[in-house]
């Protein structure tokens, strides 16, 4: 189904979203627009924002501040600082809503282990975790139970369910003492 400009204009959408650590440093980042053509302008961005909000004591509530013409929802968790970019025209409740599936989201597949290192051993579920929240800057998805359980069921495991992948971890670990104590 073709859309036209118009109706595409009446879509929640998000220009950007960044993962970030507690240097400002990039963990996990996807930009849906143009508006920062170049790698240096994404960083530039990526800073200034970080910057702007450091001092900010974002705690389990999204914070929102307008900047450079962007409005920018954003919290902190552990030590990862997650950040919504939408345009000055767009609607600051569904900005928060996606920030907030995707820290839901990212808390359900880390295990409540929200942390730079966690985060960064499983990059590939967080990258995961941005496509099933945005594509093209749609906003496609903003419950965090539901973006976890699409992207754990594209897991090494094969597992459909968070349940069923604790249940085959378990059984993978007894298989593996299993063995173990064979060969002794």
């Amino acid at each position: 189904m073709r859309h036209s400009p118009s109706s595409l204009e009446t879509c929640p959408s998000v220009k950007n979203i960044l993962l970030l650590d507690s240097e400002g440093k990039r963990v996990a980042v996807k930009y849906y627009t143009d508006d920062w053509p170049v790698l240096s302008a994404k960083l530039a961005f990526e800073k200034s924002v970080f910057v702007k909000t450091q001092k900010a004591s974002s705690g389990a509530e999204a914070e929102i501040v307008m900047f450079d013409g962007q409005i920018v929802v954003y919290k902190f968790i552990q030590d990862l600082h997650f950040f919504v970019t939408g345009g000055d025209e767009d609607n600051e409740l569904i900005l928060a809503s996606v920030l907030q599936g995707f820290a839901d989201a990212i808390d359900i597949i880390l295990r409540n282990n929200v942390d730079k290192r966690t985060a960064l051993e499983n990059l590939d579920l967080i990258l995961l975790c941005l496509d099933e929240i945005v594509d093209g800057g749609i906003v496609l998805e903003t419950e965090g139970s539901v973006i976890a359980e699409k992207v754990l069921a594209h897991g090494a495991e094969g597992a459909t369910s968070i349940a069923e992948q604790t249940i085959v971890q378990a059984l993978t670990t007894a298989r593996e003492h299993f063995a173990k104590s064979l060969l002794m």
